[in-house]
């Protein structure tokens, strides 16, 4: 937020100032909201509505770091406000202090039990400490109160998650999506729903709408990369594999499925190369030595094939597929050498 003009305003031009804070507010555009609310307190540092207008717009941008001292100011001159409790249970929790931020929303509930907001961090709370009964219960709470309110959605919709009713869950998140299209967590946890229930080509459709504003965001290229892997859409998947590897290079899971397009794709001399980084990570994958072998026999590479199909074989003697692969490979191999053999031998000039 940016310094501020300080001369003396009339009680008029701070009504409208104030009217276009919440304009603001409502519109969620938290910086300019938070602008406005400061001119207020410039000219009354006491005026509560503009502090909790802050506050709300330091915590719309997750400035926690800031939203902790200025409730804790805000209780200085009020001591008994719920909302500045709530506002500072919200900072500590979000900056990880939970038996901190448990006694203040504790504290908050007591001084008024129909706060929204404090249901909203009792349900991030008990989330946080995984206990879901009570998350589910108080996350309700806090969506009764405050139907508008994405996060006590996203919140109910956790909950639901960890009791495994998906269908309930996606509908929370898509509740908190229509009050904030923009409500990114909620957009992540709609793609973990989808990924559990199989529902591919909406997961494909939800990751493009959350890569537009995140185009880095690894847990949704990871639910992209499930979900182009399992409806074999090669290319996709290796350019989402190819992101992936960028954000997280020492990750199994994306060289993997980098590894999975480039053979879907015919790539196999691109999947051997991706082998090689992938028994660096995971060097006793008995599943990726068998690919690996199998893509040296598909690259006609019969002698190392078998060779790597050994090792694989060392690591479970019962393993059929490696077996497998060996045989072919040992079979082509020697096919390959008693064809050489067999060649005609060139035919001499005459004199």
């Amino acid at each position: 937020m940016n310094e501020q003009d300080t001369r003396s305003l009339s009680e008029a031009e701070i009504e409208d100032i104030r009217r276009l804070a919440h304009e603001h507010l409502q519109a969620r555009h938290w910086e300019q909201a938070g602008d406005a609310f400061l001119k207020i307190v410039e000219q009354t540092s006491d005026d509560e509505d503009a502090l909790y207008g802050i506050a709300q717009s330091l915590d719309g941008l997750g400035r926690y770091d800031s939203l902790l001292p200025l409730a804790d100011n805000i209780l200085n001159l009020y001591p008994n406000s719920a909302r500045a409790l709530a506002f500072k249970a919200r900072a500590l929790q979000k900056l990880e202090r939970i038996s901190e931020a448990t006694i203040a929303n504790d504290q908050a509930l007591l001084l008024d039990n129909q706060l929204p907001l404090s249901w909203i961090n009792r349900s991030g709370l008990q989330l946080l400490q995984q206990k879901f009964p009570e998350a589910l219960r108080s996350a309700q709470r806090a969506a009764e109160l405050a139907p508008e309110d994405a996060r006590a959605w996203a919140n109910r919709g956790i909950a639901l998650l960890n009791f495994q009713r998906l269908t309930e869950a996606l509908a929370d998140f898509d509740k908190s999506l229509q009050c904030d299209p923009q409500f990114y967590f909620s957009l992540q946890m709609r793609g973990e729903a989808l990924c559990s229930l199989g529902r591919m080509q909406e997961v494909i459709a939800n990751a493009r709408q959350a890569l537009q504003t995140q185009p880095n965001d690894v847990m949704i290229l990871t639910q992209a990369a499930q979900a182009l892997r399992s409806l074999e859409m090669y290319d996709g998947l290796q350019l989402v594999a190819k992101e992936l590897i960028k954000q997280t290079p020492n990750s199994v899971f994306a060289w993997e499925h980098y590894m999975r397009s480039c053979r879907g794709m015919g790539m196999y001399n691109d999947a051997n190369q991706a082998f090689d980084r992938l028994l660096e990570l995971d060097p006793s994958n008995i599943q990726f030595w068998t690919f690996k072998a199998d893509t040296l026999y598909r690259l006609e590479r019969y002698r190392e094939a078998v060779s790597i199909a050994e090792r694989a074989v060392q690591f479970d003697m019962d393993y059929a597929p490696a077996r497998r692969v060996h045989e072919k490979a040992l079979k082509m191999m020697y096919q390959k050498k008693e064809k050489r053999h067999k060649a005609p031998a060139p035919v001499q000039p005459q004199e």
